[in-house]
């Protein structure tokens, strides 16, 4: 009786510690599970991209434009875009004729309104003047020259790295935006860069996992053809061997 009895203490803190043991291993392998997700998740993400869209485009009023946060600001912003390619681009307006005849209707709205009083025999009306803030053009022209700045130092970087793909990339890039400048006009170009702006960002962010798919997918059909390339032809290729030319 004692051994039999030692015997089924024994199965059940065998039992017991199994249990746990397995707990535990289950308990790790989910955590494996969700933390191999999660960074599967990051690196699928468009080009490898960590912060929100939102956050990309620098978090204040021009992000919420872009990302249709406000719908009437960024409708009314796309579409005074939009009049305004169709006057020059359509209708073959030019700028300097339409801002002469625009300034010849406010001259003639206010030299009516400023003498109506004297015919109608009232007291002369004070007209409103039209005075701009100097801070816009300030901060306008503050705002370009950094972007220019911001521009040509990417561009110098790239050039003075040692990185030959971002190198390349940058350079077909360069060579697709004078292309593309080649069959329209740089208002068409403004255009056009000005509406994707105000569209692939907030698409991107509305269908962000099929996109993060997708490119995902593109990138890795890419890779696989460059391995059968490199395996196939380039690894084949003789390469000098310049440490026995340096020797002789």
């Amino acid at each position: 009786m004692p051994e039999l009895t030692e015997h089924v203490a024994e199965n059940i803190l065998n039992n017991i510690v199994e249990t746990i043991t397995d707990s535990i291993q289950k308990t790790k392998s989910g955590k494996f599970s969700e933390e191999e997700s999660t960074v599967s998740a990051q690196m699928n993400r468009l080009f490898g991209r960590q912060k929100s869209m939102h956050s990309l485009f620098g978090g204040g009023k021009p992000a919420d434009v872009l990302l249709w946060r406000n719908k009437k600001i960024s409708f009314s912003v796309l579409s005074a875009a939009t009049a305004v390619w169709v006057l020059f681009e359509w209708l073959n307006y030019h700028f300097l004729p339409l801002v002469c005849f625009l300034l010849v209707v406010g001259m003639l709205l206010q030299f009516v309104w400023s003498n109506a009083s004297g015919v109608l025999n009232r007291s002369p009306s004070k007209v409103p003047r039209v005075v701009l803030p100097e801070e816009v053009f300030v901060n306008i022209g503050v705002a370009v020259g950094a972007e220019v700045n911001r521009f040509l130092g990417f561009l110098q970087d790239i050039s003075s790295g040692r990185n030959l793909k971002q190198f390349i990339m940058v350079v077909a890039g360069l060579w697709a935006a004078a292309v593309i400048g080649s069959w329209c006009n740089f208002l068409s170009v403004l255009y056009i860069g000005f509406v994707g702006a105000h569209t692939l960002p907030v698409l991107y962010e509305k269908y962000e996992d099929q996109v993060d798919d997708l490119a995902h997918n593109v990138f890795g059909h890419f890779r696989r053809h460059y391995r059968k390339l490199d395996e196939g032809i380039l690894s084949k290729i003789p390469k000098a061997k310049l440490g026995s030319k340096k020797s002789e």
